[in-house]
């Protein structure tokens, strides 16, 4: 394995388990024990770190010590005003100006998302929703949005993955309508439903995690955030 490949390996492992919450928030993170671990040297274990902490799913502190990067139940609210914000404005735009090659790549990636929803395959997932609502953002055209909302649901893989946890990785049904509910609209180019639809989308993902995060806030569950 080159080193190119085997720094991939690295991060695309890592980056699984820390969004599965298998690397909880908080833990050490030590190079030499992860070179030991995948049989490598430090050289592509650092570069993978470097990635990682590019996706600010690791933070490096002041002592030298590298740690998963914590939860911040304070930024929350700001999180979810963004999500709320993003859902509506890209549904509005993708249905005012969306062509038919966008529906066709929507349902697309609407498809993925069943399969994995199906599959109870939570990092499937975390990764088909992300591409589901970037393909909406595209069909609306603004850069800026697509850019935006990306990074919205990027900073938000390890919130997804608690809500889905919150289900035990089995989605219900309705939820998994909603998309459907979303792309009808966007097909029949009503901006004021897909605004309506993307709106009680994000609110019903905002009150799970807000339950979640009051469990946490009392002690109730074992994930440390």
């Amino acid at each position: 394995m080159g080193r190119g490949s085997a720094s991939e390996h690295v991060y695309q492992t890592l980056k699984a388990e820390i969004i599965d919450l298998k690397l909880v928030p908080g833990s050490a993170i030590d190079d030499s024990q992860l070179a030991r671990r995948f049989g490598l040297s430090r050289t592509p274990v650092r570069e993978a770190l470097v990635r990682l902490a590019g996706d600010g799913l690791i933070t490096a502190l002041t002592n030298r010590v590298t740690i998963v990067s914590s939860i911040d139940l304070l930024q929350l609210p700001d999180f979810f005003d963004a999500v709320t914000l993003f859902n509506r404005v890209t549904a509005r735009e993708a249905a005012a100006k969306r062509s038919e090659a966008d529906i066709e790549t929507i349902r697309d990636r609407q498809a993925r998302f069943k399969e994995a929803v199906d599959a109870k395959d939570a990092q499937a997932m975390i990764g088909t929703n992300r591409d589901f609502h970037v393909a909406i953002a595209k069909a609306g055209g603004n850069r800026y949005y697509v850019d935006l909302f990306s990074r919205v649901l990027d900073d938000g893989r390890r919130i997804l993955r608690l809500y889905y946890s919150s289900f035990n990785d089995e989605l219900p049904a309705d939820y998994v309508t909603e998309h459907e509910q979303l792309i009808d609209a966007i097909v029949a180019q009503d901006v004021e439903a897909a605004d309506k639809i993307g709106r009680k989308h994000a609110d019903q993902i905002v009150r799970q995690i807000q339950s979640i995060a009051t469990a946490e806030r009392r002690g109730a569950s074992s994930i440390q955030l």
